[in-house]
């Protein structure tokens, strides 16, 4: 039996070789947050390659024939962390030509050995939605991602086929950000109008395929665009929608409900003012607790509470990093800072796991610590709420991908830029991993 703390040799070297293979690997002796039920105290957690096998109180579950058992006494183990809205890996999306752009993808640009991947497991981060900017009223489809070492993306992608499959959602934004010179709009109001129009678009679209049913003589000329946003309108693939003002917000609530697609709310800073309104049209929203160092008006109203109130209404919440804006690593101290402004401890460490793995729609495989599910993970030092807590190893699908332990990885963990510059030149020069 190995104790989680004393092991860093062991660690780097076993784990990320040896336990990829199927052989069970048995936690005892941690305090378990499944999030789908209640803590569990002397829990144990038997994963099994890249899935949860069992879980549950040290009575209640066998460890395997010949499993690996590690000794996690004193530490905490909670869900791997799901980041809804983030723009690590160094992408883009649309660029300046027009307001809208459905058929850019983000995956097209990311850069799968960027260091702010690691900046990521560093901070318990086990999936991510990178998103394209929010200067359009559609910016481009975003990507969720499994935070594995990676050298392409296709390491990374949560879906089969990049081509057949939907690989992440769509972006959209309305405000401030994604006003300005023509081509682009100058009000609200003719944002709103510019989007409306594009789904009728998308809906005679949709019609003609139907109308078609397979005949290729009647199908429709490809439009790429379109395409994206049928699935939108179909449900197939869910709007992640930038807003801040109160609004704005309702702008955002009344073109979901005009056109029938899925949204999640982002930022809502003004969500509070609203709240009420959020749980009737039963709209998920997904929160920042700090936004835009250096001052942004939309951003003006954020309050700390604004957790706390969306979720007395009966909002399903999340947060989210927006990193850069909030550093990857310091994506659990969200929780700390929504219960020290009211929300309730339950609620907070559901917002950074299972809310968001909903709000992926892929609360199936994520976002708790159930059997059957992906083995995605975090290992603490202490209570998720403390300041003094800190993050031992993050686990993907089985396998270790962050271990305060190692050296390597601590200087992401406490370092800043010069670090990450420096780590990022060894690892291009090396030709190792991360």
């Amino acid at each position: 039996m190995h104790k989680l703390c004393s092991f860093a040799l062991f660690v780097i070297v076993i784990c990320g070789s040896l336990f990829a293979d199927e052989t069970p690997t048995v936690f005892t002796g941690a305090l378990l947050y499944p999030v789908a039920s209640d803590p569990i105290e002397d829990g144990v957690l038997v994963i099994q390659g890249s899935t949860i096998i069992d879980i549950g109180p040290a009575n209640e579950v066998s460890i395997p024939s010949g499993a690996r058992v590690v000794d996690a006494s004193g530490q905490v183990i909670i869900p791997g962390m799901v980041d809804t809205h983030s723009h690590i890996g160094r992408g883009d999306g649309g660029d300046r030509s027009a307001p809208i752009h459905p058929d850019v993808r983000i995956l097209d640009a990311i850069d799968a050995m960027n260091d702010s991947f690691m900046r990521a497991r560093a901070g318990g981060i086990t999936t991510v939605n990178v998103m394209p900017g929010s200067g359009h009223l559609m910016s481009g489809q975003t990507v969720y991602l499994k935070t594995r070492h990676a050298r392409t993306i296709y390491d990374m992608l949560l879906c089969d086929d990049v081509n057949t499959g939907i690989c992440g959602g769509l972006k959209m934004a309305n405000g401030t950000n994604s006003i300005g010179n023509p081509p682009f709009p100058q009000t609200r109001a003719r944002s709103a109008a510019i989007v409306r129009q594009l789904y009728m678009q998308a809906q005679e679209y949709r019609d003609k395929l139907k109308a078609a049913n397979g005949d290729p003589e009647k199908m429709p000329s490809r439009n790429l665009q379109m395409e994206t946003l049928v699935e939108v309108l179909e449900g197939k693939r869910i709007v992640h929608h930038h807003t801040h003002r109160h609004d704005d917000i309702m702008t955002v609530l009344r073109l979901a409900d005009e056109f029938g697609f899925r949204v999640v709310l982002h930022h809502v800073s003004e969500g509070w003012k609203v709240a009420e309104e959020i749980a009737t049209a039963d709209v998920p929203a997904s929160i920042i607790l700090v936004d835009s160092p250096g001052g942004k008006l939309e951003a003006i109203n954020l309050i700390y509470e604004n957790g706390r109130d969306l979720e007395k209404a009966g909002v399903d919440v999340a947060f989210h990093t927006d990193d850069p804006i909030t550093d990857s690593r310091l994506f659990l101290r969200q929780a700390a800072i929504g219960v020290r402004s009211g929300m309730s401890k339950e609620k907070a460490l559901e917002a950074l796991t299972f809310a968001g793995a909903r709000m992926l729609g892929m609360e199936d495989r994520i976002g708790s610590l159930e059997k059957g599910k992906d083995a995605d993970f975090v290992i603490l030092s202490g209570d998720p709420f403390s300041v003094y807590t800190h993050i031992e190893q993050t686990w993907v699908d089985g396998e270790i991908v962050y271990d305060r332990a190692n050296p390597d990885h601590y200087k992401y963990a406490v370092g800043g830029y010069q670090v990450y510059r420096t780590m990022h030149y060894h690892h291009h020069i090396d030709g190792g991993g991360q």
